[in-house]
């Protein structure tokens, strides 16, 4: 497990980042008898993405590296600290106009929050209250995809397919969910979902997201998607317009 600083773009929430990124002690190691009752696709993903004898982290730090669309496609470095349910805060950064500007998308202590700076000082964007919470709540349901050690946290019955299984999670009191499908070899393809949010200034509600897991990488016994495009409207025909997030995954430090 490496010591990984707190990011500069998040030292606003530093006391939150040190907390989700706290080691969870000596966890219990993985079997795979562990998953027996879970639904088919779900033991299928689990046995594939966890050896057996790993730990079973409760959280990561993650490095990665993509484009972001910002009106035009935007290269930006990001750290993410990931706890489901109890929170992540993702700090990137990247330039508009060739200037840099950084910040972070946070979920932790019961609240969501965006905060994005120009220079590291003139306010790009900043966004909090009821609405960014339940988006960023279910944000962070679907990105338990990339901890799987976290599996025995969330409620899972069957998806709406074969190849589905759905992952509930209770996030301080409320349930948000995604549907993950998965390939005859246990490999996770997708994550979809209905989030909370306002898609391209649209009124806040739920509406189709989801994220294409294009390949993966095995990080201390791990395997996680390493290539990464979500977006708004998934699968519909606005899929292409919705699409704002392309990533890959460098590094992973579980704890």
């Amino acid at each position: 497990m490496e010591d990984v600083p707190v990011p500069r773009a998040a030292r606003a929430v530093r006391r939150d980042w040190e907390q989700l990124a706290s080691a969870s002690g000596s966890p219990e190691p993985f079997d795979e008898s562990m998953v027996a009752d879970l639904p088919e696709p779900a033991r299928r993903w689990l046995r594939h993405a966890i050896a057996p004898g790993t730990p079973l982290w409760q959280s990561v730090v993650l490095t990665m590296s993509g484009e972001i669309r910002l009106g035009s496609w935007r290269s930006f470095t990001a750290h993410q600290v990931l706890a489901p349910p109890r929170g992540f805060v993702w700090a990137a950064t990247t330039h508009i106009f060739g200037l840099p500007v950084g910040g972070f998308d946070r979920y932790s202590s019961g609240s969501g929050q965006m905060n994005w700076r120009l220079g590291g000082l003139i306010p790009v964007m900043t966004a909090t209250g009821p609405d960014v919470t339940r988006s960023a709540a279910g944000r962070l349901a679907g990105e338990m995809a990339l901890v799987p050690t976290s599996f025995r946290a969330a409620a899972w019955t069957p998806g709406s397919a074969e190849d589905r299984a759905l992952v509930t999670w209770c996030i301080d009191g409320d349930e948000e969910s995604a549907e993950f499908r998965v390939g005859p070899g246990g490999r996770l393809l997708e994550v979809v979902m209905q989030r909370w949010g306002n898609p391209n200034g649209a009124p806040f509600g739920r509406y189709p997201f989801g994220v294409a897991i294009e390949d993966e990488e095995t990080f201390a016994g791990v395997t996680i998607g390493s290539a990464l495009r979500a977006g708004w409207w998934w699968g519909t025909e606005r899929e292409s317009e919705g699409e704002f997030f392309r990533a890959r995954i460098t590094g992973a430090s579980f704890r």
